[in-house]
Formats: C-alpha cells, structure tokens, sequence
C-alpha cells in the first residue's frame, strides 16, 4: 500500500494538492514544524538573520558564558531559576542578532576591520600585557583560556567591535544635547541653598531618673530578640583551592627562573638619575654672561634671580634617568658633568643651556640572584593558575559525582577548615573564623553559606573573576539559631541602652516643640530656647556642605524659603530652616556647564545607537527558531 501512495504522490494533480494543503496548513497558522516535517527538511538553527543563520551551536557557548557570569553575580550557592535562564538565554540570543544584522548591514556598507586594525585592538589591551608591560603571548592564552574563549571566537568579538564602531561611531559624532536640557539639569544640580540650624545631641538631655526594675525588665522583654540575643550561627565544613594551597606542588626548572629573568631584568634595574639647576638662555652670548655669574655666585635663588633679568628660564630639574630628559644635548651633558660645578653653556633646539647637577643616583642593578625568590613565586603564580582550573575540574566532576568533602583526594592541593561562624564571619567568641584564604576569599565563603539551605550537596565555587582566586565548596552541617542572652548576662548593657532611650526621647520632644513654634510663625532663634543657631555655607545637590549632616541634605531640597525641617542623626536631632535659594549661572562656570553638556551628549549617544542596532536588527527581519528555542531551555532546567 505504502508503494501505491508513494506512486500516487508522483502524479501532478497530487502535487498540486499537496502544494494546496501547504497553503491551507500556512493560512490557517500550522507551525513550522508540522511544515518541516511534511516536507522532509528540519531546521536546526536557532534563528535565521538575513542571509545568515545562528546555529545551536553558537548560541549553546553564548548563553553558558553569560549564565556563568550572572552565577556568579547572584554571589549564592544556588542555580540560576527558570526565569532566570530563560532572561539569560533571550538577552543572548537578542544579541546575537543584533551583531549578525550589524555585521551584514556593515558589510553592505563596504566597511571592513583589516587583520592590522585586530592586532593593534588586541595589543592595547592591558589584561594582555606582561610584566615588561608589552603585549605577552602567554597573558593572552591565559586570559582566554579564564574566559572560556578560543583565538578565532576572540578576534572574531574584536573583529565585530571594530565594524560596530565604524557603523555608529559617524552618528555618535554628529550628537550634542541641546542647551534647554543642558540648561536644566545645570540648573538642578547647581541650585544653592542655604540652611541656620540647630543641633540638640542626646549627651545633651538632661541624666534620667534611674530606672526601675520593672521598667528594665519590660525594656528587656520588648528588645530581647533584637538587642540582647546571640546571633545565627552556621557551622561547615569546607575544602578551599588556591594559589596558596598549590603552590607546594609546583616545581620551578633554572630554565623558567631565567626565561623570566630576560622578562623581568630591565624592569628591575633603575638606571642611574640625575637632578639640576638649569637655566635656558635665548643666545650664547647671554648664557656666557650668566654662566661666569653663576660660576661667581653660587647662590641658586641669586641665579634665578639674574636669569628673569635676562629673559632665561630658571628650572629645577627632579631626578631623572638619562631618556626622560627631553633634549639629548643637554642630557649628554648633564651625565658627563661632576656634581656640584656650574657647567655650560651647551647649545640645544630650544636654546642655549647653563646647569649645575646637584645629585646622582647611582644606577641600581639588581641580579639573577637578588631577584630569584621573586621570580620563583611569580612563576608558581603562573603555573597554580592553570594547575587550579585543571584541579577544579576534578573536584568538580568528584563532587557532582556524590563523592564527599571528607572523601576528596588528599593529592588535590586542597585546605580544609571546618566550624562555626555568623554572618560576619566570626566565631561565637568574636574573632574572625578560620577560613583558608585572603579576604576576597573569605568574604565570599561568607556570603555563600548564608544564602545556602539545609540539605544542598556541596559544590566548587568560584573566587573572582572565573576563579581567578581560587574556589571552594562546603558543607552545611547545622544552623543554630539566634536565642536571648539571660537579663542577668547583659544587665550592665540593658542599663546603659535604657538611658540612652530615655536621653533621646527628651531630645526628640525638644526638637519637636522648635519645629512646630518655627511653623507658627517664630523665629528658629527664639524657638531655640538659648541654644546655638548655625548658619552653613550654601550647598547644592552635588556639592554638600562638610558640617552638614547628611541625612539633612535629601529634605532639604524639598522645602520651600522659610519652612523648617528636622531630622535624626547618630548623635541627635537637627532642626533646620531654609534661609535662602540662590539660582546657578552657567555663565559663571563654562567648565561644570561643559562637563555636563558632554555627559548628556555622552548618553544621548548611547540612545542614537541603541536606537541604530534595534532599527537595523527589525530590517533584517529575524526569524526565531522558537522549536529550538524551548528544546534548549527544557535541556537546562
């Protein structure tokens, strides 16, 4: 039967029924995917953008690159969520074509980024540089290899940079923020206001009655839980991997040591320097005249003195090697004289030199073997890094495996700690937990056990950027939870914060009772009650006053001339009243009005371009492969 349908299908009134159930299939919105399977073809690609298509997988690199990143911006021990992932993965995705339709529409335009434009962008990179501060074969594996790139996926990133710049760069130029805007945001930032008032600090209050026993047990049960208790405590265990932890697993041939000595030799030696007394003299003759005075009077300030007379330039030259003197004449000589003899004249581009070299540095040569302890630790720095990446990927597999902390291979570098600590990273009497590590390590071993939940397998996290700093993995074992300390263990504390209580609610009726007279219509001087009035110097939005508090400046800016104000700070209450609103002249200050005026040009630029990579991302006309789309978003839930 199959053969006699397959026989029918070949007649052409089978065609042509069949090109109409397309049709019919297409109007009445029958997916691509029922079409591709009629037909026998499947598309693969993740999307189509013009004449090109984005593969699978293209797009499968992208997105794992950038969930790695935001992994690690989320700074938890925990996977990115299904909305998360599926923001990632369209923000790539989005991107992607924009870079596709940019390319073609720039390849249209004629525009090309030449291999020269790529090494010289690759080269000015610092993350590229080694120690001799060139460009370093090695540093740019190294970079690659952190970031999960190879060569051709890099340069290809170079290589649309420069195109995506020659494309919108011609329309950022031609942008400029117009002088109302600019007028504006001057006017806001720049607004002065300037504000009497008058501080009532809580040592001020009158010393409370001593309080009772009821009274400080009622305080204790409404501050127990905030004031008194003990924090959350977490206890782990926790393997870490570093440089540090490595490093005794490194060796380190002579032939390295001395590879690094050629790279390192010149950096380490200073050459020898030389500081002057120069004096520039338009003509030989003057020079002559001046040099038999300097020679008579060694007196600098006499010198300089007699120099001014005739039109010389007096200059005291700081130590400087031999190159960073800008006329080799007169570095020539400058290196060739004796100390302390008045010399010259010597004839330059610029004119005719007089000097006295007042200090030598000798030259500092620094040896092979002066500087190998510090070459060895900048090799093992070098060789722990990939030693660690290659390490993490064990641990890695280990642990995801199911294979324990306490089961890991003792060959692995690793350093363990285990114990308790609260979410400052202390231990229950204060000091700071024991963890492995710098402070960068610390500081994030910390932040990952307190987002962490009961009953997580533990995993390899990373240090820094990619784990440039290491990584680690723990395991959380128990969570104590916070308890009240007993009223006898912090009755001295109880006493203390019930009078400092008691101190500021005085303060605050204080304050109160001037604000509200200030709003009848009395003056702050009068409602003061004798207390000090302070009138600051006027402030503006960017620029606050020093002896301003801080929590004053934000309310400030909503009042009206007159009205009053008050606020709390760490030490009291302050109640202000704005005295005076002082306009800005732009005129008055052209470089603050051109700052701002290239800031705004600045974003309006970005918005022209974004504006350009959206309009020729929508010609393009890209079509989404949504089948693909959701496959790949169902594969990494």
């Amino acid at each position: 039967m199959l053969a006699s349908l397959r026989g029918g299908l070949n007649k052409w009134y089978a065609r042509l029924f069949f090109g109409f159930l397309v049709l019919l299939f297409v109007a009445w919105g029958v997916g691509s995917d029922l079409l591709n399977l009629i037909s026998g073809s499947s598309d693969t690609a993740a999307a189509h953008v013009g004449a090109r298509s984005i593969e699978m997988p293209e797009l499968q690199d992208a997105y794992r690159r950038q969930l790695a990143q935001v992994t690690q911006q989320l700074g938890r021990n925990a996977d990115p969520t299904p909305e998360i992932r599926s923001a990632v993965l369209q923000q790539v995705l989005t991107r992607l074509i924009t870079q596709s339709a940019m390319t073609q529409a720039a390849a249209r335009d004629g525009l090309v980024a030449p291999e020269e434009a790529q090494r010289q962008a690759v080269y000015a990179i610092p993350a590229f540089h080694g120690p001799d501060g060139k460009f370093s074969r090695d540093a740019f594996e190294q970079a690659l290899r952190n970031n999960n790139l190879t060569e051709a996926r890099f340069l290809g990133l170079v290589s649309q940079d420069l195109l995506d710049r020659q494309f919108t760069e011609p329309l950022r130029s031609g942008v400029a923020a117009p002088d109302v805007l600019v007028a504006k945001v001057y006017a806001f930032q720049h607004e002065q206001r300037t504000t009497a008032m008058v501080e009532l600090p809580f040592d001020d209050a009158a010393e409370p009655p001593a309080p009772s026993d009821l009274q400080l047990a009622r305080w204790y049960e409404n501050h127990k839980d905030s004031l008194y208790s003990t924090p959350e405590m977490r206890r782990i265990k926790l393997v870490v991997l570093s440089p540090d932890t490595v490093a005794k697993d490194i060796k380190v041939t002579d032939e390295e040591l001395q590879a690094a000595w050629e790279q390192a030799k010149d950096r380490l030696s200073k050459p020898e320097t030389r500081a002057a007394e120069v004096v520039l003299l338009s003509d030989h003759a003057k020079a002559e005249a001046l040099l038999k005075f300097w020679q008579a009077t060694p007196d600098w300030n006499a010198v300089r003195t007699e120099a001014a007379k005739e039109g010389g330039s007096p200059i005291d030259l700081p130590a400087s090697a031999r190159d960073q003197i800008p006329s080799p004449e007169l570095a020539a000589a400058l290196f060739s004289a004796a100390p302390n003899q008045v010399d010259g004249p010597v004839q330059t581009a610029l004119g005719w030199y007089a000097f006295r070299v007042t200090a030598v540095t000798p030259a500092q040569e620094t040896t092979f073997a002066e500087a190998k302890p510090e070459l060895t630790k900048q090799v093992i720095a070098g060789k722990a890094t990939d030693l660690i990446y290659d390490r993490a990927n064990k641990i890695d597999d280990l642990l995801s495996g199911g294979v324990t902390l306490d089961s890991l291979p003792g060959d692995l570098g690793l350093a363990a700690a285990s114990g308790t600590m609260d979410a400052k990273g202390d231990t229950a009497d204060g000091t700071p937990a024991p963890i492995p590590g710098d402070e960068a390590l610390h500081e994030a071993v910390v932040q990952a056990v307190f987002a962490a939940k009961p009953g997580e397998p533990p995993h390899l996290l990373p240090v820094g950027e990619n784990g440039t700093d290491g990584f680690f993995a723990f395991a959380l074992e128990d969570i104590i939870p916070p308890a009240p300390r007993p009223q006898a263990a912090v009755a001295d504390k109880l006493r203390a914060d019930w009078i400092a209580d008691a101190r500021r609610t005085e303060q605050n009726k204080a304050a109160t009772a001037i604000m509200t007279a200030v709003k009848s219509g009395q003056d702050l001087a009068a409602a003061a009650g004798g207390r000090e009035v302070r009138t600051l110097a006027p402030v503006s939005r960017i620029a606050p006053a020093r002896d301003m508090p801080v929590q004053l400046l934000a309310p400030l800016f909503t009042l009206k001339q007159g009205e009053p104000t008050m606020v709390e700070t760490p030490t009291g209450f302050v109640v202000a009243v704005l005295t005076k609103i002082t306009e800005s002249d732009p005129a008055a200050d052209p470089i603050g009005y051109g700052q701002i005026r290239d800031a705004l040009s600045r974003a309006l630029g970005d918005d022209v371009e974004i504006t350009l990579a959206t309009a020729v991302r929508e010609r393009a006309n890209p079509r989404i492969n949504r089948t693909q789309i959701d496959n790949m978003l169902r594969q990494n839930d």
